[in-house]
């Protein structure tokens, strides 16, 4: 999901929308700056600064990564001292004055941002687990078509790419209204259903802002190089065959660009 923020009913629906990020914590804060070179005077100058703020936080039974780019931002402040820590948030403070948008991320000020206009970008889960099963390795992807991969498909492309799997189907959540399709484990071929859990759960599940779909892939149970190859070949093919966005702990990637930061990280 992504949206603009450029005026004071952009700002009211981002305050309403995120509930001012209650509770949540910043994750990442990052800042770059463009310049352009002026022949005239032969300087190097400032064009256009940026500061992106992504933000983790919980809100109506949902989880929420947010990225928050925030362009031509004139004045910016990050402040910790003796081991405060400013990434927790209470409720933000945001206004809208003379063209510009003021951002304070906490009440003391140590995160302070004005900028002209801010670029939402989220990535959203349900939140169902009482008690979450520990996984090695998380891969979520929100889709932008109304329809998802099947069970039936994943299983195929396990198959030519000379990875076989079979599927056992997950409890049914006891959940009212859920929002969950399916869920089940992909198991290596070879592996026990009845034994230890070396497997890869997949939630598939509606999408949780207007249209599209929702995938969790998770390699469960102890360190797995095969669970972790399963969760590889599908992420790619799922890339490869729909358009959406990439969610890798808290960092947000276009789905485009999935393959590309995988070489570059070393994720395999």
């Amino acid at each position: 999901m992504q949206h603009t923020i450029k005026t004071v009913e952009d700002l009211r629906w981002l305050i309403a929308h995120t509930g001012g990020f209650s509770g949540g914590y910043v994750t990442d804060v990052q800042m770059s700056k463009r310049r352009l070179f002026d022949e005239e005077t032969g300087c190097d100058v400032l064009a256009d600064t940026t500061v992106s703020v992504t933000v983790r936080y919980l809100v109506r039974g949902v989880v929420r990564v947010a990225k928050l780019k925030m362009t031509g931002v004139t004045d910016f402040s990050v402040f910790e001292q003796e081991g405060a820590d400013c990434s927790s948030l209470g409720v933000i403070h945001a206004e809208h004055s003379a063209g510009r948008l003021r951002f304070w991320f906490d009440p003391q000020g140590e995160l302070y941002i004005v900028c002209e206009e801010a670029h939402l970008e989220e990535v959203a889960t349900p939140a169902l687990e009482t008690q979450p099963i520990a996984d090695l390795a998380r891969w979520t992807f929100q889709g932008h078509t109304a329809d998802g991969p099947s069970m039936e498909w994943l299983l195929a492309e396990l198959d030519q790419a000379g990875m076989p799997c079979t599927w056992r189907l997950a409890k049914k959540r006891r959940v009212a209204d859920s929002v969950v399709r399916w869920e089940g484990d992909l198991i290596p071929s070879g592996e026990s259903a009845d034994g230890p859990l070396h497997s890869v759960r997949v939630m598939a599940y509606r999408a949780l802002d207007g249209e599209g779909f929702g995938m969790v892939l998770r390699v469960l149970g102890a360190q797995d190089r095969r669970g972790c190859q399963v969760l590889t070949i599908l992420a790619d093919q799922i890339t490869q065959r729909y358009a959406g966005t990439c969610l890798v702990g808290t960092t947000i990637i276009p789905g485009r660009e999935w393959e590309q930061w995988r070489a570059h990280d070393g994720h395999a």
